[in-house]
């Protein structure tokens, strides 16, 4: 259910009468007519711009069409009131028995109240974390995985089909010195006295146990061996070992995908070719010459034959190299071909979502899915910035267990899973973000973590409270929905039925646009103004949420309150957090 929907529809009836009155043309295009919330909420609940896009299909002016379509409205027994602003936009008011009947509608549709069928079961898939496998996740990686399970989860909230996929970087020279370096541990797993890790290869203790895998398989048969003898097991080894760590990683933000791509597998499968292939049939390829680097001069340039991908033709800076000169593919001809699979897959739209180190690949990448697509596919990059981990405003960098920087899974031992999820989603993907450990777990109203919690926990303190003073309270949704919520008068408890009947339009705001921090600021905004009519309740003992010598007033505020936790556990769910029921 999505009031602004159904409102739509209910002022797109309305014009076809006028249709029918000849005061607009048959047939009439209404697909630029929105329904929207006032920019400034003192002008009405709703406004249109209906008489503004028509008039121009019609012989009337936008104002004169305008009392034609306030007339309509007028009639609507729950609009009390419309008014014709500037040249023509329509403000309408909604009288506060429909915004009271609403709550029961939340009720009727509980923990579904904000999903949709808007992608009518298309399939699209998202590839999200996507780390190379040389060792633990970072909070950099973390932010990546949640903003892209967040994605997942929304777009499935709205109907779409969805692939969840990791694409595992297992073909490049970082794997060599990964086996390089979990060669030096199976050393010393087997006693050996070995010299500090050299610069280039990678110092964290996560590789000692990798070693010890190792010397407990192997015992000392690749002690003295040649490297050219256990460079392929090592790396072999030691990816899935990677792979293993990652998985636990992301476990631990509640992460898990549908589909773990192989670039390696992909090469041995002949994906590869068969993209090649493809875009040859296009003649999209070619053997060509590409211009010396910017910086690079003749003298250290030396221009050969190539084969490239005419990306320029989709937008691109230069066409691409897909082929090296020892014969080899490049990593953007393997990228192609992991986005040719996921495309023959998928048959839908394709986002990846990626930290922002990437932004310079990403216009290069969308012009080779438009092209083996045929122009029918979509590509959508969501980039994320950098986290900066603080305490108390003095950064932290350094870790043993990584070598070089502090790991996820550090982080989510000291602040917690649903922590750490939400406070990343509290802020845009591409702003970058500074973590201070200080701050997120802080009991405060300025810690947005601990302000939507607290919200939900409270509610449900009102209601153990509730059951206190009134034994036989029913708080199952079919006995609220008697409820008759008259004494809800008060124009804050209004302005929460308002907020709470615009998440559905907000979840699906925040899943076109590929923004899930969008849903982070509802519930931070619906959390404020629960608070503050909390508050309120303070000075004013009508707007107490519990009434002892009236259960009549007391059940229509349990209505309202109940509805409020629905919308913060929903939201929250949708954001992978789990809404507590109190707070110690």
């Amino acid at each position: 259910m999505n009031l602004f929907r159904d409102l739509h529809l209910r002022l797109l009836t309305l014009l076809n009468e006028l249709q029918q009155e000849n005061s607009l043309p048959i047939p009439c295009d209404f697909s630029k007519v929105s329904v929207e919330s006032p920019r400034d909420d003192t002008h009405g609940d709703i406004s249109t711009n209906a008489a503004m896009v028509l008039s121009k299909l019609s012989s009337s002016t936008p104002k004169v069409l305008a009392e034609n379509i306030k007339k309509k409205l007028s009639t609507l027994d729950f609009v009390t009131s419309v008014d014709i602003a500037g040249p023509g936009f329509i403000n309408i008011r909604l009288s506060d028995d429909f915004w009271r009947s609403y709550l029961k509608k939340i009720l009727e549709n509980g923990s579904l109240y904000g999903t949709s069928t808007e992608g009518a079961g298309k399939t699209v898939n998202v590839e999200y974390v996507s780390v190379n496998p040389t060792g633990p996740m970072h909070a950099g990686h973390g932010r990546v995985a949640v903003v892209g399970d967040a994605l997942a989860t929304l777009l499935e909230s709205v109907g779409f089909n969805v692939i969840r996929e990791y694409y595992v970087n297992d073909a490049g020279g970082q794997l060599d010195t990964l086996a390089r370096s979990v060669h030096i541990r199976y050393l010393e797993a087997l006693g050996e006295k070995v010299p500090p890790i050299p610069e280039g290869l990678y110092p964290g203790d996560y590789l000692i146990p990798v070693g010890h895998a190792l010397a407990e398989k192997y015992g000392p048969l690749y002690k003295n061996a040649p490297e050219s003898e256990w460079l392929e097991i090592f790396r072999v080894f030691s990816v899935n070992a990677m792979m293993d760590l990652i998985r636990n990683d992301l476990s631990l933000l509640g992460i898990h995908h549908d589909v773990f791509t192989s670039e390696n597998e992909l090469v041995k499968d002949g994906v590869v070719e068969r993209m090649i292939a493809t875009l040859k049939k296009e003649h999209l390829v070619y053997t060509g010459t590409l211009e010396a680097p910017k910086g690079k001069t003749l003298e250290d340039w030396e221009p050969r034959p190539q084969l490239l991908f005419k990306s320029t033709l989709f937008g691109d800076d230069t066409d691409r190299p897909l082929q090296k000169s020892d014969g080899s593919w490049t990593y953007f001809a393997k990228d192609i071909a992991c986005h040719y699979d996921k495309y023959s897959r998928t048959q839908g739209a394709l986002y990846n979502v990626w930290g922002a180190d990437h932004g310079g690949y990403v216009k290069r990448i969308k012009a080779a899915v438009e092209a083996i697509s045929h122009g029918q596919n979509h590509l959508e990059v969501i980039l994320c910035q950098m986290v900066n981990l603080m305490e108390d405003g003095i950064p932290l960098k350094m870790s043993k267990r990584s070598g070089t920087f502090i790991t996820l899974q550090e982080v989510i031992e000291k602040v917690g899973k649903d922590v750490f999820r939400l406070i990343i989603l509290m802020r845009k993907n591409d702003a970058p973000f500074d973590f201070d450990f200080s701050k997120v777990l802080e009991k405060s109203s300025e810690n947005p973590v601990f302000y939507i919690q607290y919200a939900h926990a409270r509610i449900q303190s009102v209601k153990r409270q509730a059951l206190e003073t009134f034994p036989h309270l029913d708080l199952s949704s079919e006995a609220l929905s008697a409820a008759s919520l008259t004494s809800l008068q008060e124009s804050a408890e209004i302005n929460l039925i308002k907020i709470l009947s615009s998440w559905p339009r907000h979840v699906e705001l925040a899943a076109s646009s590929l923004e899930p921090h969008r849903l982070g600021f509802f519930l931070h905004n619906l959390a404020a103004h629960f608070h503050a009519l909390w508050n309120l309740g303070k000075e004013n003992t009508e707007l107490r949420f519990i009434h002892p010598q009236s259960l009549q007033k007391t059940q229509d505020r349990l209505v309202l309150l109940t509805c409020v936790a629905q919308v913060l556990s929903n939201g929250l769910q949708l954001l992978g957090v789990k809404a507590l029921d109190e707070m110690r």
